[in-house]
C-alpha cells in the first residue's frame, strides 16, 4: 500500500472522506443515485456563474479527453471550420482529435512559453471568415501557463464565433464566469481542481447552441446532445456510469464549499505555488515560465544542470512521500510539480526540504 502524495495535475491527492464515498455500491437506475447526478449538474452550473435557463451540464463517462472529443464531435458539423489555438501538448491533442473526426480546422500555434497574440488571431478571423468556432486550452498543464481567456472571449464575441474552452486544469480552482465570458462549451474533469477521482468529465453548455447539435454526432458514445437529452429527463446516464466516482465527486463538491468555495481553494493553490517557486529558486531550480504567465495549478522547472538525473531524483522524492511529474517539453529538460489536490503549505515546505536534502547529497 502506498503512502505517498501526488503532486500531479490529476489524478491528485484526495481526502479520506472522498475515498470513503466509493465504499458503497450504487445502482444506476436508483432514484437516490439519479438525485446525486442532478445535484452535481446543478452545482457545476452554480460554480460557473450560470443559470439553468441559459446553460446546462452534461456529464460524460471517461477522461477529460473523452469529453473534449464529445464536444468536438457533436457541436462542430462538417460544414463548420474551427480555429484551434495551441501552445502546449493538450492543445495539440485537440488538433489530433479534429483530424480523427475529419473536421475542417486551422491551427494557430505559438511557443509553449508564449501567449497567443491578439492581433494575429484577429487577422486570421478577418481573413478566414468561414471559421465558425474557436477552441483553446485555458491552463496548459504542459507547462502551467494560464492562457488569456478574457482576450479570446472578447474576440469570439467581436467576430460572433462559438467559443469552446478546455478548462480541464483550471475549473474549480479559479473563478471562471462562463456567461460573462460568453463561453459556449466549457470542458473539465472530475479529477482536477474539484478534487474528485478519475472516471468522468463534464461539459457546461449554452443551451441554445447545444439544442442545434441534434444529429451532428457520428459517434453513439460521444453524442453530447443525446447524452444531455437522456440526462435531462431524470438524471439517468445513457450507458453505465462510474457510480463510485460520481458519489466521490458529489462529496468533493461538498468539501469545496466547506473550504470556502473557489476563492479559498484558489488562495491555497496560489500559496502552494508561491512557496514552491521561491524556495526551489534558491537552490538552483529555475521555473520555465515567467511569474505573470504562471498558473497556480502546476509549475514546470528546468533541470538545474546537465548532470541532473530525473529518474534518480524522482525515486528519492517518492521514497520520502511525494510523487512528481515528468516534463512534457521536447526541446527542454524539465519536470513538473502540481500544486492542486489535498496539498497544503506544510506539504510544500516538506517537499522543498526533501529536494534541498537531495541537492545536498548529490553535490557531495
Amino acid at each position: 500500500m502506498n503512502h505517498y502524495k501526488l503532486l500531479t495535475p490529476g489524478p491528485l491527492t484526495t481526502t479520506s472522506s472522498v475515498k470513503e464515498e466509493m465504499l458503497l455500491d450504487r445502482c444506476t437506475w436508483d432514484n437516490d443515485y439519479k438525485i446525486i447526478t442532478q445535484k452535481i449538474r446543478a452545482k457545476l452550473l452554480e460554480l460557473a456563474g450560470a443559470n439553468h435557463e441559459e446553460y446546462t451540464t452534461v456529464l460524460m463517462q471517461g477522461s477529460g479527453t473523452f469529453a473534449v472529443e464529445a464536444v468536438m464531435n457533436s457541436t462542430i458539423s462538417k460544414k463548420d471550420k474551427v480555429l484551434i489555438i495551441t501552445n502546449g501538448a493538450y492543445g495539440e491533442r485537440i488538433v489530433k482529435v479534429a483530424k480523427y473526426i475529419g473536421l475542417a480546422f486551422m491551427e494557430y500555434s505559438v511557443s509553449y512559453n508564449k501567449y497567443p497574440n491578439e492581433e494575429e488571431i484577429r487577422s486570421i478571423l478577418k481573413e478566414e471568415q468561414n471559421i465558425t468556432h474557436i477552441v483553446m486550452v485555458h491552463c496548459e498543464t504542459t507547462t502551467g501557463i494560464l492562457n488569456p481567456i478574457e482576450m479570446i472571449s472578447k474576440l469570439s464575441k467581436e467576430f460572433e464565433k462559438s467559443l469552446i474552452i478546455d478548462a480541464m486544469s483550471s475549473f474549480g480552482g479559479m473563478e471562471i464566469n462562463v456567461p460573462e465570458l460568453g463561453i459556449d462549451y466549457l470542458i473539465s474533469s472530475a479529477n482536477k481542481c474539484i478534487q474528485g477521482v478519475p472516471g468522468f468529465a463534464f461539459v457546461i453548455a449554452r443551451l441554445e447552441k447545444l439544442i442545434t447539435c441534434e444529429g451532428n454526432s457520428s459517434s453513439l458514445s460521444f453524442d453530447l446532445y443525446d447524452q444531455w437529452k437522456e440526462m435531462e429527463q431524470d438524471g439517468k446516464w445513457r450507458f453505465t456510469s462510474p457510480t463510485h466516482v460520481v458519489a466521490a465527486f458529489s462529496k468533493a463538491l461538498d468539501e469545496l464549499d466547506e473550504e470556502g468555495g473557489i476563492p479559498a481553494r484558489f488562495s491555497r493553490y496560489q500559496s502552494n505555488n508561491r512557496i514552491l517557486r521561491e524556495r526551489l529558486k534558491k537552490i538552483g531550480f529555475q521555473a520555465y515560465l515567467s511569474d505573470e504567465k504562471q498558473s497556480p495549478i502546476i509549475t514546470t522547472f528546468l533541470f538545474p544542470d546537465d548532470c541532473f538525473n530525473f529518474e534518480h531524483f524522482y525515486t528519492f522524492v517518492k521514497k520520502r512521500g511525494y510523487v512528481l511529474y515528468p516534463g512534457k517539453l521536447t526541446n527542454e529538460n524539465t519536470f513538473r510539480i502540481g500544486n492542486i489536490g489535498e496539498i497544503y503549505e506544510a506539504d510544500i515546505e516538506e517537499l522543498c526540504n526533501i529536494i534541498e536534502s537531495y541537492m545536498g547529497v548529490v553535490k557531495k
